[in-house]
């Protein structure tokens, strides 16, 4: 087998399909004035009300360079407020605002709308959702361990 050869990559197709899946929420999270990023975030502090920066990061695999400027045009936009540590001021706080608040009524009718773009039976997408998790998890903790 040819390993350069693009269609016997499996990163490719993984990448192919991200970009894929990403310009699909882009119409639903334009309503809402995010970016998928940003969507995720959200839906991490909707689940979870107020998180340091570095718990985000661990939670969406993001490092404090690339999360910090996302926080803060979040910030701007007044979803969300991020403060100093009463207990540590080295570690920053990330909060939902009223208005990031409010703003999950308006996100209820995403992930419907996502799904009708998903060509998949619903066993089908879970099973898919589980495998790439799993993939996820072990190549995590492979990276790591290097």
């Amino acid at each position: 087998m040819d390993l350069l050869k693009l269609e016997n990559q499996v990163c490719f197709p993984l990448y192919a399909l991200s970009r894929k899946l990403t310009s699909v929420y882009q119409p639903l999270l334009d309503e809402l004035h995010l970016t998928y990023p940003q969507y995720l975030v959200m839906m991490v502090l909707w689940e979870h009300q107020e998180l340091s920066v570095k718990e985000i990061g661990a939670k969406l695999l993001l490092d404090s360079g690339t999360l910090t400027p996302l926080l803060k045009r979040m910030e701007e936009k007044e979803f969300l407020k991020r403060s100093r540590s009463a207990a540590d001021e080295r570690i920053v706080l990330v909060a939902l605002t009223q208005k990031g608040i409010e703003l999950k009524d308006k996100a209820q009718h995403v992930p419907n709308a996502f799904r009708c773009h998903i060509p998949l039976g619903d066993q089908e997408l879970l099973t898919f959702r589980d495998m790439l998790n799993n993939l996820l998890t072990k190549t995590e903790s492979t990276i790591n361990n290097n």
